[in-house]
């Protein structure tokens, strides 16, 4: 990571009554790539539009290494955007596609041609310049949006949902292909789409946006295992969220939660994250893969309470189970099932919480 690039203060964008940027306010360095991530409606496309110049901010600013975008066009922002239907001109072959900023930018014949066939090579498509549009298969035409976006060297790359148009298999081969060209020519991108395993698999920071804001902003890992907020959690992946109360624990470096279901000894949260206060109200953010289950057995470990599956879903690689205990659900996620065995639905179980947990204060 490196200085910043992009820079947004406070930016607000208003459709009549409805505002669907409220005030974002953060910066995307040199060579990395970040992710607008967020439900429909949370103004993450609007955003992008937005530092594209595709619509004008009603209030703060945006600016590209540290100047200014307001009443700047499109065409002249140091921006390129890959839309979500890629946008190609059918008429034109692939390297008059791929040239087409080029030329309005006048340069010369020669030099147009090196570039195209450069970045033609650069992005897989050797041999493929006199071919149209239509004559691409998906992922094809996904390479041409991309070298015609990266021909004129943008300072930032935008892309709009760049593969919710292909097909799962091909989704996930062009994820490794522009991560691999992004790391490869140190590009500046930022990424729009509603796809979390997408978000995750190939950002260095994602932000996470809920009405027109900012919620958190962080790397993948930080986003997963450390939400900053309840609405953060549940968005992202699968989660339990198990509300109870902390108390100080009989041990040094341990705090007690107390759930309907009995008490977690804890292993104290540290600093700079030092969640909850003791004695107060406290969700514990538990993933469905940290849980393990495991036939009864007596004594019970420590942080291991009796439970009964009430459901039980097999999906290949990972069996998804809804585990009652004292009578209300919890996510528990067992990989490897050939390995681990598989728990049919009316069992009795033992289920066993790590003593490490993500503690956010409670809500409302």
């Amino acid at each position: 990571m490196g200085d910043t690039v992009l820079e947004l203060v406070d930016v607000t964008k208003r459709f009549g009554a409805v505002t669907a940027v409220a005030g974002a306010t953060g910066g995307v360095h040199r060579g990395e790539l970040v992710t607008f991530l967020g439900p429909s409606g949370c103004g993450k496309t609007t955003l992008l539009r937005l530092v594209g110049g595709f619509l004008e901010a009603d209030g703060g600013s945006i600016l590209l290494e540290g100047k200014s975008l307001r009443g700047v066009p499109p065409h002249r922002r140091d921006t390129a955007m890959v839309f979500q239907n890629y946008a190609l001109f059918p008429h034109l072959s692939v390297a008059d596609n791929v040239a087409y900023g080029l030329k309005a930018r006048r340069l010369p014949r020669g030099e147009i041609t090196a570039r195209v066939e450069e970045l033609l090579k650069t992005v897989q498509l050797e041999g493929f310049g006199e071919r149209r549009p239509h004559q691409l298969s998906g992922g094809q035409q996904q390479r041409v949006a991309l070298a015609r976006a990266l021909s004129i060297q943008p300072k930032v790359l935008l892309l709009d949902e760049p593969l919710s148009n292909l097909d799962a298999a091909l989704r996930v081969a062009m994820r490794a292909e522009i991560r691999r060209l992004q790391t490869a020519l140190h590009l500046t991108v930022i990424l729009v789409t509603h796809d979390q395993e997408e978000a995750i698999s190939m950002s260095d920071r994602i932000a996470i946006m809920r009405h027109g804001r900012f919620e958190q902003v962080g790397t993948p890992l930080d986003i997963y295992e450390s939400p900053a907020t309840e609405f953060v959690a549940t968005f992202i992946g699968r989660v339990n969220l198990i509300p109870g109360r902390l108390s100080q624990g009989p041990e040094a470096g341990q705090v007690a939660f107390h759930a309907w279901f009995g008490t977690l000894m804890l292993r104290a949260p540290a600093p700079p994250q030092a969640g909850p206060p003791i004695s107060s109200e406290a969700r514990a953010v538990i993933r469905p893969e940290r849980v393990l289950l495991a036939s009864p057995r007596e004594p019970l470990p420590r942080n291991t309470f009796r439970g009964e599956v009430a459901e039980s879903t097999y999906t290949g690689q990972v069996v998804r189970y809804t585990v009652l205990l004292q009578g209300k659900p919890l996510r528990v996620d067992a990989w490897d099932p050939v390995r681990v065995g598989r728990f049919p639905e009316g069992s009795a179980v033992a289920v066993q919480f790590p003593e490490t947990l993500h503690l956010l204060p409670a809500e409302g």
